[in-house]
């Protein structure tokens, strides 16, 4: 008589599942930049930024037009969020699940994106409830597959507090 073993259910990597459950393959090039991006929940990187940070040779070198693809269908299905800035560039951030807005601040000067979510931890439920209200008002309406963006944009800290310009003779 043959014995058999029970077997532990092959316990997914949460990034493997994280691809799954949103209908994409588990490539070994998915899971680089979405590692990357969770990896680094606070920044928001450009294409060209993303690029040079996963940057590699061999199997696993990413070129621009693959990134460009990972990145879209990554944002399509909602587990990255893009930002315009104010200078036109497209931002990539990691979009946890449970977020339903990302306050951030971007700075005209320099153009970082800093997130503000430890600023207004005082008012984060005021905004979550806000961000929530909006996206049901919008869902009833039949709009689908939404997420939400509040953007403040000025002149940060460190660019305001550098050198004051020359006055005209």
């Amino acid at each position: 008589m043959a014995s058999f073993q029970a077997r532990e259910p092959a316990t997914l990597d949460p990034i493997d599942a994280l691809l799954s459950a949103h209908g994409l393959r588990r490539t070994a090039a998915a899971r680089r930049v979405l590692g990357w991006l969770l990896a680094h929940p606070d920044t928001s990187y450009t294409h060209t930024q993303l690029q040079a940070a996963l940057s590699g040779e061999g199997p696993s070198a990413l070129d621009r037009v693959t990134l460009y693809r990972l990145i879209d269908r990554l944002t399509q299905v909602g587990l990255l969020l893009c930002r315009v800035d104010a200078s036109r560039v497209r931002r990539y951030q990691a979009m946890p699940a449970s977020v339903h807005a990302m306050p951030h601040f971007e700075c005209q000067s320099c153009h970082r994106d800093r997130p503000l979510a430890d600023a207004l931890m005082a008012n984060a439920d005021d905004l979550e409830r806000a961000a929530q209200s909006a996206l049901a008002a919008l869902k009833a309406l039949g709009y689908q597959g939404m997420s939400m963006d509040f953007a403040v944009r000025g002149v940060c800290v460190d660019c305001a507090a550098g050198p004051l310009p020359e006055a005209a003779p």
